[in-house]
């Protein structure tokens, strides 16, 4: 079973993710937060694999609890789910480490496919969060020092791995893309999170996003 915790302080948002995670065969709610520091404190109590975490939230904010989480449980994935899609809101959430980002009018089927792909260290992104991804990274200046320069302590292959992380692709999808198995991906991968100061691959697109230029 996938343990998830809800942390949003809308009660009729909270139950009705709770509803609609309770009917899935392979998912257990465990606890269900009104805030970010209420999300912190029962992430804490019942150690969840994945946090379904709102951005905006009183107290303590998503970014912030998903930073704090992240920091005290390495391996509790978090998953944002906002209204907002908002390029500082995606940056703030990726570099607290959130492992996938949608918006709230995800459908049933997109919300229990980023719950189990979380679960399973993988990342999820609403089209317009991937599309904003894709575009950030394009849109670097004429000028920029490319990412293999900027970050030396990477070989070439890690350095194109990184481009295509950072702009939100999957493994299977640059193992497609670079020639590669899906397996060889995953090493670069893990060497690229030994190499540079990421836990996670949100961590690693708002590295290579934030350095950008």
């Amino acid at each position: 079973m996938i343990r998830v915790l809800v942390a949003d302080d809308q009660a009729i948002v909270r139950d009705g993710l709770v509803t609609l995670l309770g009917v899935l065969p392979d998912v257990e709610v465990v606890a269900e937060a009104a805030d970010g520091a209420e999300a912190v404190r029962l992430a804490d109590a019942t150690t969840p694999d994945v946090v379904l975490m709102d951005l905006r939230m009183p107290v303590l904010d998503g970014a912030g609890a998903t930073a704090r989480i992240k920091a005290a449980h390495p391996g509790i994935a978090v998953v944002v789910l906002t209204t907002f899609a908002d390029d500082a809101s995606i940056a703030g959430a990726l570099g607290a480490g959130a492992r996938g980002y949608l918006t709230k009018d995800a459908g049933r089927d997109e919300l229990a496919a980023a719950v189990r792909s979380a679960a399973a260290g993988q990342s999820t992104f609403a089209p317009e969060v991937g599309e904003r991804l894709v575009a950030g990274f394009s849109a670097a200046p004429a000028g920029a020092v490319p990412v293999a320069e900027r970050f030396p302590q990477l070989t070439r292959r890690e350095a194109e791995v990184l481009e295509l992380i950072a702009a939100g692709r999957s493994n299977a999808e640059i193992a497609r893309q670079l020639f590669l198995s899906v397996a060889t991906v995953k090493s670069h991968v893990n060497a690229i999170f030994a190499k540079l100061p990421a836990r996670d691959r949100g961590q690693a697109i708002a590295l290579a996003l934030g350095s950008a230029g």
